[in-house]
């Protein structure tokens, strides 16, 4: 392997800027004393407010975008993405010669998306036979595809079989077992996911790498894995683990490498993803430069090394936009503000008790408390707790910002919504990529 320089101190400007960095306007108690949208680590790059006083992502006006597209919609600055992927592999570049950055689609399954990381050199992670279908209509070399999931089919594995992924990631024996039988003496280059041990300071809900869980096969089990790929006909070239989400501590890599390390000696090592990202303003996430480091000092010279950033790549690329229909206060309890979206456009904090920011798209400001809900027929469909905007009204554009990840992915039509579209936005012009769903859709399956 090269010669490795050490994490620049600094982080690089796409990660996050110094706390307090903003532009004249602002002066609500609590929080930034100027302009938050300007250089936000949580809005994407080059947002600003604009002379008219709204919010623009990618040179658009949102407040136009939701004229004529809608709401609830999900908004991406194209601009940015390709930022962070060309940020990724600068930093892996600058330590290593030989690395592949994997982007993990399911952070957001697009094809898009999935076109521009193609055309920005990344490979691509695949945990489903649909996510296949995605990356090779994206135009993804499947030689540079990677097939994950912890209980892929038959159908699915001569799916990645016929299109020539490039490698799977075996989970378990008893995909061994389905590998072997689709296969069928077929040449087919496997990573064996292990189960490291490690379980990094994250949600329960997100971390992986840990000894109980459903993912990897466990490292006393490796030498009879190891066994069994050779049994099968299975060209096994290296190791993968993943340890989890939003891992902001990153000496947690330094104990996977060193498990990594002692489990054998193999050309190829994936270390996983698992880059923060910051969601609220006060997070500050370490810039690509610390992962890289991180996830190389400790290995040995002459592997190749595989990383997978997924949501590092696109959350904080995304907006999504709604319209306020209600402002409800409970004299002595609280105000309710609720717009025309919510659960069914974003379930993560629901999953994850995960945090988010909001702002009115023309009205920047955090004067009145509230809690911010969807218009699901749940209780729990709230999407912040406790919000602040500044005089929330109804018919209100408001968005909320660093829901690039997941959103999209994980959106379902509970309560017979349709699906929002999604919008990238580049040099002032604004392109749909997917469609709303219409109500003919939702019957579109019925037989």
């Amino acid at each position: 392997m090269a010669e490795r320089k050490p994490a620049e101190v600094v982080p690089a400007p796409i990660d996050t800027v110094a706390p307090g960095h903003s532009s004249p306007g602002r002066s609500a108690p609590g929080r930034d004393v100027l302009d938050p949208i300007d250089g936000s680590p949580v809005y994407p790059i080059g947002s600003r407010v604009n002379e008219r006083g709204r919010l623009e992502i990618g040179g658009c006006d949102v407040v136009e975008l939701v004229a004529e597209h809608g709401t609830p919609a999900y908004i991406y600055s194209e601009d940015d993405m390709r930022a962070r992927a060309r940020a990724t592999v600068a930093a892996f570049a600058e330590r290593t010669d030989s690395f592949e950055i994997v982007y993990a689609s399911k952070a957001f399954p697009c094809t898009a998306a999935l076109r521009i990381f193609a055309e920005e050199g990344l490979s691509c992670d695949v945990a489903s036979g649909g996510e296949l279908h995605l990356a090779l209509r994206a135009g993804f070399d499947p030689d540079r595809i990677y097939m994950h999931g912890n209980n892929k089919t038959e159908a699915e594995l001569e799916q990645a079989l016929a299109a020539g992924v490039g490698h799977v990631i075996v989970d378990s024996f008893d995909e061994v077992d389905r590998l072997e039988r689709v296969a069928a003496g077929r040449p087919q280059r496997v990573l064996l996911r292990v189960t490291p041990g490690i379980r990094p300071d994250t949600h329960h809900r997100i971390a992986t790498g840990q000894e109980d869980s459903k993912f990897g096969i466990p490292l006393a089990a490796l030498p009879r894995a190891v066994e069994r790929c050779a049994a099968a006909g299975l060209d096994l070239v290296g190791l993968h683990a993943h340890l989890g989400s939003q891992v902001f501590d990153l000496d947690v890599y330094d104990t996977l490498a060193d498990v990594m390390t002692a489990a054998g000696d193999y050309p190829v090592v994936n270390m996983g993803g698992g880059f923060a990202v910051a969601y609220t303003r006060d997070q500050r996430p370490p810039p690509a430069a610390a992962y890289a480091e991180a996830m190389l000092e400790r290995l040995p010279d002459g592997i190749r090394v595989l990383c997978e950033p997924g949501r590092s790549l696109v959350a904080n690329a995304g907006v999504t936009a709604y319209t306020v229909g209600t402002v409800k206060e409970v004299p002595g309890v609280r105000t309710y503000v609720s717009v025309d979206g919510g659960m069914a456009d974003n379930i993560r904090p629901m999953l994850y008790d995960a945090v988010y920011e909001a702002e009115i798209a023309d009205r920047i400001g955090d004067s009145t408390p509230c809690r911010l809900v969807g218009m699901h027929c749940e209780s729990g469909d709230v999407l912040i707790e406790e919000a602040a905007l500044e005089d929330p009204r109804v018919g209100d554009v408001l968005v909320t910002p660093a829901t690039g990840a997941y959103g999209h992915a994980m959106a379902s039509n509970y309560n017979g919504v349709p699906r929002p579209p999604v919008v990238f936005c580049r040099d002032s012009e604004a392109r749909v990529v997917v469609r709303r769903e219409t109500y003919e859709d939702l019957t579109s399956r019925d037989v």
